[in-house]
């Protein structure tokens, strides 16, 4: 099997780092070679974009430059570092990709969702993960997590309105694409959701 490129996604609050780390142990077992990384970021310079994107700012940042901002990263983080990992037989662990952009510049900020499709167009031509690992649960209970590890960025101190639009969105894109999209159910305990993911691990890849 080629290397595969396996994004997670999920609002804030539904544990995609704890099941990055199942997955990642998944893959070891199984002597597969990968690499983790997450978007915003993943490179040098896709991690200072990172953090203007994240950070908390006196100036107002503009949708469109948030999103702009964002693609910049992904440009960086796809041409330098995840490519080349799957050329080299990798497998890519990354805590999200496109779909976030989707949810959060689409269905949060509300933007035109034609737009974004633009840009993905220009940066990724056709590049897409293979598989997309969707940590669904209720926004409320999301951040409610979220506000119990401490601090929270820019993105994360919005209404909670937005994080439901950004759910919507989320449920757009499994709709939009169902062959890549799985959805975990994240309201459970960590236990059941490492449970129901190596069961689609073990169902996509034996």
């Amino acid at each position: 099997m080629n290397a595969q490129f396996i994004t997670i996604e999920g609002l804030e609050g539904v544990g995609k780092t704890t099941q990055a780390e199942v997955l990642c142990h998944w893959l070891e077992s199984r002597s597969i070679p990968y690499i983790r990384t997450r978007e915003p970021g993943g490179t040098e310079i896709a991690e200072h974009i990172r953090t203007v994107v994240l950070s908390h700012h006196e100036e107002k940042m503009d949708p469109m430059t948030e999103l702009l901002l964002v693609f910049a990263a992904r440009q960086q983080h796809v041409e330098t570092k995840i490519k080349p990992a799957l050329r080299a037989g990798k497998w890519v662990v990354s805590d999200r990709f496109t779909d976030a952009t989707y949810a959060y510049q689409g269905g949060g900020r509300q933007l035109d969702k034609a737009i974004i499709r633009e840009l993905e167009l220009f940066v990724l031509k056709d590049f897409q993960p293979d598989l997309t690992l969707w940590f669904d649960c209720d926004a409320e209970l999301g951040l409610s997590r979220a506000r119990a590890r401490g601090e929270l960025d820019r993105i994360e101190t919005e209404a909670i309105d937005f994080f439901n639009r950004c759910r919507s969105a989320y449920t757009e894109r499994q709709a939009e694409n169902a062959l890549r999209f799985i959805r975990l159910d994240a309201s459970a305990t960590i236990n059941d959701v490492s449970k129901q993911l190596i069961s689609e691990l073990e169902k996509r890849y034996g």
